[in-house]
């Protein structure tokens, strides 16, 4: 007999349970990996140099995990920090933001990082449109 027919029915029923939660979060995660490589690619199609300012702070965890997917993606951005730029300081307080990230997506500000919001706002604002 083989070894997982010797098994207990009720441990057969755990150990598929145990496989099926994982193949499901493997699935997921390997969609929502799929979904934000589609967007990233939107994104870097639709973006021009100077198209996306992110105005940061050193310590934003929000702010890492942005930059590092438009990097990631090639979606070109600039970026500027609160605590190391005058300038970018008070950019960021005649805006009268409310906290980090904050982008300016063709002059529009947008308030925390959202690849969709972005990528809709580049697209209702295409040059030449």
């Amino acid at each position: 007999m083989s070894p997982s027919l010797d098994r207990p029915p009720a441990a057969r029923s755990w150990v598929g349970l145990i496989v099926l939660v994982l193949a499901v979060a493997g699935a997921t995660e390997w969609w929502r990996e799929h979904q934000a490589q589609q967007l990233g690619r939107e994104l870097s199609r639709l973006a021009r140099p100077g198209d996306i300012e992110m105005i940061s702070s050193t310590t934003c965890v929000f702010c890492t995990r942005a930059r590092q997917f438009m990097t990631v993606q090639q979606v070109p951005f600039s970026e500027c920090f609160i605590e190391t730029d005058a300038a970018c300081a008070e950019r960021y307080q005649s805006l009268g933001a409310r906290g980090t990230p904050t982008l300016l997506v063709r002059g529009q500000p947008q308030l925390g990082f959202s690849a969709a919001m972005v990528r809709d706002r580049l697209a209702a604002a295409a040059p030449g449109t």
